[in-house]
């Protein structure tokens, strides 16, 4: 069994801060609820150009397995909340962030359907699915 890491907060990160930074946070929390964990570690998302909106179609797919993100609004990525969390996880090669020091920054270069020419709903499962076993890989890290 591996050790614990022992940060107690997680930030996830991507550009728009609409889709796949939203569907991990949401996803994570969900995680920890199941593990009964809920409140080991706090999770946020952000991103470093944030749009205006939790993408419709992400929310969708996630409703499936019942996480609700439609309440989410995108927010703009700070080296201060960067430090805060202590742990960073950037979802695909797009978004890029400074590197505060003392802040561990893992980057997950997440599965894009959308190169195999698979689009819409289709799509956004197969990225749900994706990011969905890293979390609970993560979790099981930050939590045992």
């Amino acid at each position: 069994m591996t050790q614990p890491e022992t940060s107690s907060a997680v930030l996830f990160v991507c550009v728009k801060n609409g889709g796949k930074s939203q569907m991990a946070a949401g996803l994570m929390r969900r995680e920890l609820e199941t593990v009964g964990a809920a409140s080991a570690v706090r999770v946020d998302s952000a991103g470093t150009q944030p749009g205006s909106a939790v993408n419709a179609l992400s929310a969708e797919v996630l409703q499936d397995v019942d996480v609700d993100i439609t309440a989410e609004t995108p927010q703009l990525l700070t080296e201060d909340m960067m430090r805060e969390a202590g742990h960073v996880v950037i979802l695909g090669a797009e978004a890029q962030v400074p590197q505060p020091e003392g802040v561990l920054v893992e980057r997950w270069e997440t599965d894009e359907p959308s190169l195999r020419g698979i689009e819409g709903r289709e799509r956004m499962e197969l990225v749900r699915e994706d990011i969905h076993h890293r979390v609970k890989e993560l979790a099981e890290r930050l939590v045992g």
